[in-house]
């Protein structure tokens, strides 16, 4: 019961926070492709396009801050504790972003998607909290479960944006503050005090000393983060772009985005639910079939008609949910032993450096033509794949011991 409790309370926060977090997808396009000129989308007389871009480029900043920051101090401090003042620090910024929008103050916007970013940074919290009390099977399976529930935030964040926009253009964000203040309330409820490992240490040398991305001094950790961020750079050149991609080719609105989205991220969650079991087949080579097809759907979208194109951002999210389920569960038990926290910190921040990096390389292929970044994130999928393919894993390396 315990267990089953856990698990839950962790998928709930999951679903939650993304929630949150995936509210402004449908409606930033509109506003930066499609809306008419003002203060927001032609600051400082910026093309809307470039401004676009980096307005997806700064939540991932945040995250990628929060990322590599929350998972090490959840390990030193409790989970408990970093997770309830992260879920009601963000609820504060999405507060701040409904002003934003209210003023039109793409400044004020910015700010408010950093903080809110780097509060949001704490799923690696919710990974590592499984990852701890949970082994073999079950902790393979858990972590499938709490992939399908963020995967269903993106649904529900999407689809609660495209359908409550008729009721003014903030309301979706003041929905996103009461899912995170419930996800604070469920975190009190479910989740035991914890005692601080070490509570005479501050916060400041922690996050200095114990930051995910420490765990590169390990070559093996280093060989792998390589290949993770060519991966995740294509998925996040898939999703940040593919919402751009409907408005200028099939002429699709706010609610149109939200359906295919969640069409997208149904197929995600269900595959999570059900398709993220045990395997007796080696895991990075599993791991590279799901990158490939991958990428494959990420090609389609960029080279195909419309109708193809909507069909490939559908069933990108059953090669992408089997990945992040296999990834996860491996690293979880190659390296557990440097720390969960950090460890799942670390994926989460290789998939901040790639939003980043993507949104940056897109605001200026956009300019082109916004096919251009699909196709480099669909090669980049890839050849994440090709790389999996010839890993050779030492068999005496074992979690937390360098081979």
């Amino acid at each position: 019961m315990k267990t089953a409790l856990l698990i839950a309370a962790a998928c709930l926060l999951a679903l939650l926070s993304t929630t949150g977090a995936s509210l402004p997808f449908p409606i930033l396009p509109p506003l930066f492709a499609a809306g008419a000129a003002n203060d927001f989308n032609h600051f400082l007389g910026l093309p809307p396009k470039f401004l676009f871009g980096l307005a997806l480029m700064i939540n991932p900043l945040g995250l990628l801050i929060g990322s590599a920051l929350l998972g090490p101090l959840s390990d030193r401090y409790g989970r408990r504790p970093v997770l309830l003042v992260t879920a009601f620090g963000a609820a504060a910024g999405h507060a701040i972003t409904a002003l934003a929008l209210m003023l039109q103050s793409y400044s004020l916007f910015i700010v408010a998607r950093f903080v809110t970013g780097l509060l949001e940074g704490n799923g690696s919290v919710a990974r590592a909290l499984l990852a701890d009390r949970l082994q073999g099977p079950l902790r393979l399976r858990a972590m499938s479960w709490l992939n399908g529930a963020f995967y269903m935030g993106w649904l529900v964040g999407p689809l609660l944006a495209g359908f409550t926009l008729d009721w003014g253009l903030t309301t979706p964000f003041w929905i996103a503050v009461g899912a995170l203040l419930l996800a604070a309330l469920l975190v009190l409820v479910a989740l035991p005090r914890e005692a601080s490992s070490l509570a005479t240490t501050s916060w400041w040398q922690v996050a200095r000393e114990r930051h995910s991305l420490n765990l590169l001094r390990h070559p093996e950790l280093r060989k792998f983060f390589g290949v993770q961020l060519a991966y995740t750079c294509g998925v996040t050149a898939f999703y940040e772009f593919y919402p751009l991609w409907l408005v200028e080719v099939a002429r699709y609105d706010s609610r149109g985005i939200a359906w295919v989205n969640m069409a997208l991220c149904g197929l995600m969650t269900l595959t999570s639910l059900f398709g993220g079991g045990p395997s007796a087949a080696e895991p990075l080579r599993r791991a590279a079939r799901f990158a490939f097809g991958g990428a494959l759907a990420v090609a389609l979208v960029a080279v195909g008609n419309v109708w193809i194109g909507l069909l490939a951002i559908a069933l990108f999210g059953i090669p992408n949910a089997l990945y992040n389920s296999v990834v996860q569960g491996w690293c979880a038990e190659r390296f557990g032993g440097y720390g969960q926290g950090a460890v799942m910190g670390l994926l989460s921040t290789t998939f901040c450096v790639a939003n980043i990096l993507m949104a940056l390389i897109g605001a200026v292929l956009t300019l082109i033509d916004t096919r251009l970044i699909l196709l480099l994130g669909a090669a980049l999928s890839a050849w994440a794949g090709w790389r999996m393919l010839g890993w050779r894993v030492a068999p005496a390396a074992v979690a937390g011991v360098a081979p």
